[in-house]
């Protein structure tokens, strides 16, 4: 039973890291590895000084609500955590960790929501002077996507754990 409470919470640790990576590095979309947008902003490598110029992201109801997302499921999955240690030194023995489950559950809802919004807008949340069709999604969209299962999954097993004496 230590095994599996060390397991779950090496998880949440490991989803919680994924998903403030992916909230606040600067590559949800790459241009020809020169130019990268992010949920914050717009990069673009200058080669003549060799370092990275950023402005602000074009602001758009779409991005503004991805980013929103994104940062709610940090919230939750922080919450979720603050609240399992509580429930750890709280919690009767026999209890199951349902509130700690529900918030981690929301965590991955939220996420899932914000990537599927990116996903599907990416054309409105991107400037329109760019040829999209050159571009890719980053690392951080697809870190974005890997949190959604761990996420959830962690809140199952969040569910099904049991405090033993």
């Amino acid at each position: 039973m230590a095994c599996l409470l060390v397991s779950v919470t090496v998880l949440h640790l490991v989803a919680l890291a994924t998903l403030l990576i992916a909230t606040l590095e600067k590559s949800w979309w790459v241009w020809d590895d020169l130019e990268v947008s992010d949920l914050w902003y717009n990069c673009f490598h200058d080669n003549a000084s060799d370092t990275w110029l950023c402005s602000s992201a074009y602001e758009s109801d779409w991005l503004q609500s991805v980013q929103a997302l994104m940062i709610l499921s940090v919230v939750f999955s922080s919450i979720s955590f603050l609240v399992f240690v509580g429930q750890l030194f709280t919690l009767s023995q026999g209890g199951l960790f349902y509130c700690t489950g529900l918030c981690q559950a929301f965590a991955g809802f939220t996420d899932f929501a914000a990537c599927l919004i990116f996903t599907f807008h990416r054309k409105e949340i991107l400037s329109d002077s760019k040829d999209l069709s050159k571009g890719r999604f980053g690392y951080c969209f697809i870190l974005a996507w890997l949190c959604v299962p761990l996420l959830l999954v962690s809140s199952v097993l969040y569910v099904h754990l049991r405090k033993k004496p």
